[in-house]
């Protein structure tokens, strides 16, 4: 069998970009890490995404088992994500991702 090197689509980060990449996902993650969080409120902590790709993003995180969504059946409707337990694991991650950035600030 060849390693990942050999073959990049089995590659365990080409497999974790699959997951959390692009521009919006870590920080999706990251604002709904603490606990539940409405749409709502993703939508002031993130100001810079748009409700369209947002929703986008959620749905694509919750079709990949890293958030749970649930919706309460109230006037008016509300909606809270919250992190899933596979979702949980990616937190040491984005740790690392936030400590690398702020190490490479006090680097250059």
């Amino acid at each position: 069998m060849k390693n990942s090197e050999e073959r990049p689509a089995i590659c365990p980060i080409v497999k974790t970009m699959r997951y959390i990449g692009g521009k919006w996902k870590p920080i999706i993650l990251a604002r709904i890490e603490p606990g539940n969080v409405r749409f709502g409120r993703l939508t002031v902590q993130i100001p810079d995404i748009s409700r369209k790709i947002l929703t986008q993003q959620l749905k694509e995180l919750e079709a990949d088992g890293l958030i749970l969504r649930h919706s309460y059946n109230e006037k008016p409707p509300r909606v809270e994500y919250e992190l899933s337990a596979v979702g949980k694991t990616l937190i040491p991650v984005l740790t690392a991702m936030n400590e690398w950035a702020t190490t490479l600030d006090d680097v250059k």
